[in-house]
């Protein structure tokens, strides 16, 4: 039976009447149990991680797509990937209900449009080398499920990221994850401990899926943008340790061939 944990009654009452300290120690107890939850999944999340993995490979993208606080969320996490990675922004791409108007501001019954996320993903000619996560809280947002829905009958792979068991978004998926983190500190408001268990998942795929890909270099960040001055110190240091030369040779290096990698290997090559 599909029951919304995420909306049951917060198990604390009488917030206005709390002290600060004792609001916060609250809502840290409650955000501990997140971690937990997230830790439960980590066999289906490994699934799904593995399916993206071997799409890319052959130049497949993954799309997020969400709307209200998940498909910021998405949003978030397709966005950081350049810079920390060094891939194209094309290999990662987040949709919101709503357009981008919806990252700042709410669009009134945006997420109720059932044919509109397939018609975003349209836009970018997805196809079957495609992998696209839904992502809700409820399980139940008509812009994802519809997104998921159309996809599947597209022969595209699909996942999603929600946080009630049993859902109609995670029963149409093909690689669901589901932490379930039960009621939030105020009740509803599913940003909360939904919301960071969505973005602890969501940093955990794009993560791995990237050092699968082979992104990372012991544990640098060899293929990051250097976008300014503290990013362009942090690859000359990372020169610096993996080669042996002083600050400057290190930074002439990379500055010379653009990236850490490119100026690692040139020297390992000398």
């Amino acid at each position: 039976m599909f029951t919304k944990t995420t909306e049951q009654d917060s198990l604390y009452d009488g917030l206005e009447n709390m002290s600060t300290i004792e609001l916060l120690n609250n809502i840290n107890r409650e955000d501990q149990k997140v971690a937990i939850a997230v830790q439960q999944v980590i066999p289906q999340i490994e699934s799904l991680v593995n399916s993206i993995v071997q799409k890319m490979k052959t130049g497949g993208r993954l799309f997020y797509i969400g709307a209200g606080t998940s498909g910021r969320l998405g949003i978030l996490d397709a966005s950081e990937c350049p810079p920390t990675f060094g891939v194209s922004p094309d290999k990662i791409i987040g949709l919101i209900a709503g357009g981008d108007t919806a990252i700042r501001h709410a669009v009134e019954n945006a997420e109720d449009d059932t044919k509109q996320a397939i018609k975003d993903l349209q836009a970018y000619s997805i196809n079957e080398n495609d992998s696209v996560i839904g992502i809700a809280a409820s399980g139940t947002t008509p812009y994802v499920l519809g997104g998921l829905k159309s996809c599947n009958l597209l022969n595209i792979s699909t996942g999603s990221i929600t946080c009630n068991a049993n859902s109609p978004i995670a029963l149409e998926s093909n690689y669901p994850i589901t932490p379930i983190v039960g009621p939030e500190f105020v009740t509803g408001s599913s940003r909360m401990k939904a919301g960071t268990a969505q973005k602890m998942v969501l940093n955990m795929i794009s993560t791995t899926v990237m050092i699968k890909l082979g992104h990372i270099k012991g544990n640098k960040m060899v293929d990051m943008q250097l976008s300014n001055d503290k990013l362009v110190d942090r690859g000359t240091r990372m020169i610096m340790e993996q080669t042996g030369i002083n600050y400057e040779n290190a930074q002439n290096a990379l500055k010379e061939y653009g990236s850490v990698r490119s100026a690692i290997n040139h020297i390992d090559n000398c």
